[in-house]
């Protein structure tokens, strides 16, 4: 097969795009991991902020919805409506914040905690198997994510 003249690409071939890859990458794992999810009557998304606010409360913080956006990068209005999702669902609630009369904070139910407590399972787990390709390489890998959400513009 003839390669065409059309330079539109700087790259020869697509897996020498960073960005191609971590768009791969992140697809395969998000797909695999909804599937883990599923048992668990949750989404990736609403994992996330169920895992964050017992995160964030295990560090002994009133959590609010500000918070969990900025802590999970969720944009405000998507952690809103999963919030809403969630507290249909009755895993959250929210009540007034103890010191801030504008602002309520978001915790977990009875519910809420036992069916994070077991998708945190489910997740580390499938977090092992599915990062255990990287082999000692892990700890790096992390490392060089962080650097890139360190350097990211918000």
């Amino acid at each position: 097969m003839k390669k065409s003249d059309d330079n539109t690409f700087s790259f020869d071939k697509a897996e020498d795009s960073s960005g191609f890859l971590l768009w791969q990458v992140t697809s395969l794992w998000q797909r695999e991991l909804k599937k883990a999810l599923e048992a668990h009557g949750i989404t990736h998304a609403q994992y996330v902020l169920l895992a964050s606010i017992h995160w964030l409360t295990l560090q002994q913080e009133q959590v609010t919805q500000i918070m969990l956006s900025s802590h999970t990068k969720i944009d405000p209005m998507t952690t809103s409506t999963v919030l809403r999702t969630l507290q249909a669902k009755g895993l959250v609630k929210r009540e007034e914040h103890a010191t801030d009369t504008r602002a309520k904070t978001v915790v977990l139910t009875a519910e809420g905690k036992k069916t994070v407590k077991q998708a945190v399972i489910t997740v580390e787990k499938f977090d092992a198997a599915f990062f255990s390709r990287l082999g000692n390489k892990t700890v790096d890998f992390n490392k060089r994510l962080l650097t890139l959400l360190n350097n990211s513009a918000e």
